[in-house]
């Protein structure tokens, strides 16, 4: 299974009941095969960056997922035959994203390497080197 996410844009005047609907169908679509939702953010009404079907104001919803590809294919038929759904967007999350350590290891100091004391390091990378003039340009500037 992947982590998805979807960007669903809703009409400006749809309540929670509508938006309630639109998650029930997302949820019945992506649990046929174990898929599941993971969180559910309603971000509210926004105004649109051009206008859709002559509507300047949508109710945007961003709903993250786990889901086989397969499913997300099924979804997707159902949210572009869905009357309430202005527009969607589908994206795959990165694994590093998605995934979150469930259990956080403390770093044991014998396994991390320091590096060399300060006393060991060697004293030329210590101090930078002046720089070396090409003997072209040591010649140029003594004839200014």
């Amino acid at each position: 299974m992947r982590t998805y996410e979807i960007m669903l844009i809703l009409p400006a005047e749809a309540d929670d009941k509508v938006i309630g609907t639109v998650t029930d169908r997302i949820a019945q679509v992506l649990s046929r095969s174990g898929g599941q939702i993971v969180k559910a953010d309603r971000w509210g009404r926004r105004r649109l960056a051009y206008p859709i079907d002559k509507l300047t104001e949508g109710n945007y919803l961003l709903v993250e997922c786990l889901a086989d590809p397969a499913d997300i294919r099924e979804l997707e038929r159902v949210l572009s035959l869905a009357d309430e759904v202005i527009r969607f967007k589908t994206v795959v999350l990165p694994e590093k994203r998605a995934k979150v350590p469930a259990v956080v290891t403390p770093a044991v100091p014998e396994a991390v390497s320091p590096g060399p004391a300060p006393d060991e390091a060697e004293p030329e990378a210590a101090a930078p080197a002046a720089p070396e003039t090409a003997p072209a340009e040591a010649a140029s500037a003594e004839a200014v």
